[in-house]
């Protein structure tokens, strides 16, 4: 009896200790500052010199390359340098930061900071001691930095979003999936399977279609992109309403991007390229997610596009994605 007594009383104080440590670390988090600092913007902490080196230009190659899709060159991140030494206060409750580090015997070594300075924050942080040390890691692990960056931006961008939403009960009712999406945009076109989801900005539009095909409509081979282009293509076409001159369509001087993704825990297809009307001279970007749903033996198909002749469109193109991304299946 006296054994089980003290089993009893061993088990409870692990049990206590394990929900004090749980309660520490939760209050942790809570009273930790807020994270600060624009969306897409990348604090890059590393001395002047090696940022006017191989290792600057190492940076800049990956962190600062053409965002896919877009007509005109913009960076995947608006980079911010400082020295170590300005790397205080304010600075370092930036979301993201990279930051470098060279000394002399140092290992090569890549590490990741969650929540170090701030709450959300993500920081990865890149050590050796000679300049080839240091470009040979970040070509080694820049895909994986990124993908880390996007999420934590991505989320943050929905956190904001959240904040003031559109109430579009026909999606759940007429589709069977939920989005996401701010108070600032309004139904253009609303019909039993096919939505136009549009907000007007200073200089055009960023619009969302949503709509549903038969499973098997976007084929899983070497036609997958033709498949694609042939599907929004016919659906553009019928459901923009464009003069009696020319159609929405995929443009055809290059080959949009594709990549495999999952949209909650689905199979999909992302799309990345231009639309263009023919001879109004008229194009801009456009991102499409084809997601299987198989329980309910259809394509689910969300699109988001954006006309605004001469101004970025990065950050436009984002915030769509980031509501794209908020589907959820009912």
């Amino acid at each position: 009896m006296k054994k089980l007594s003290l089993a009893i009383t061993c088990f409870l104080c692990i049990v206590s200790c394990a929900e004090v440590k749980k309660n520490k670390n939760q209050k942790s988090q809570e009273s930790m500052a807020s994270s600060n600092g624009r969306i897409n913007h990348l604090s890059v902490v590393v001395d002047n010199e090696l940022w006017n080196s191989t290792v600057g230009d190492t940076i800049r190659k990956y962190f600062g390359a053409e965002v896919p899709g877009l007509p005109q060159e913009e960076p995947l991140f608006t980079m911010k340098q400082m020295p170590m030494k300005a790397f205080t206060g304010l600075a370092k409750k930036k979301r993201i930061f990279l930051w470098i580090k060279k000394e002399n015997g140092a290992e090569k070594k890549y590490g990741l900071l969650k929540n170090k300075f701030s709450n959300p924050q993500i920081g990865v942080v890149i050590s050796g001691a000679t300049n080839n040390d240091i470009t040979a890691l970040i070509r080694e692990k820049h895909e994986m930095i990124i993908s880390k960056y996007k999420s934590i931006e991505t989320k943050e961008k929905q956190v904001i979003i959240k904040k003031s939403l559109e109430r579009i009960p026909q999606l759940q009712e007429k589709l069977g999936i939920t989005l996401n999406i701010p108070s600032a945009y309004r139904i253009a076109i609303e019909e039993d399977k096919f939505f136009w989801i549009r907000k007007n900005i200073k200089h055009g539009s960023m619009n969302l279609m949503i709509y549903e095909l038969p499973l098997g409509t976007v084929t899983k081979d070497s036609n997958t992109v033709s498949s694609i282009i042939k599907m929004r293509d016919s659906i553009g076409t019928v459901k923009i309403p464009t003069s009696e001159v020319g159609h929405f369509i995929t443009e055809e001087a290059y080959a949009p991007y594709l990549y495999e993704i999952e949209l909650d825990n689905r199979f999909t297809f992302e799309t990345k390229g231009t639309w263009e009307i023919k001879d109004r001279f008229m194009a801009g970007p456009f991102v499409n997610y084809a997601i299987e749903d198989i329980a309910n033996n259809r394509l689910m198909v969300l699109e988001g596009f954006v006309f605004a002749p001469s101004v970025s469109k990065r950050d436009n193109m984002f915030e769509l994605e980031a509501i794209m991304k908020s589907i959820k299946f009912e």
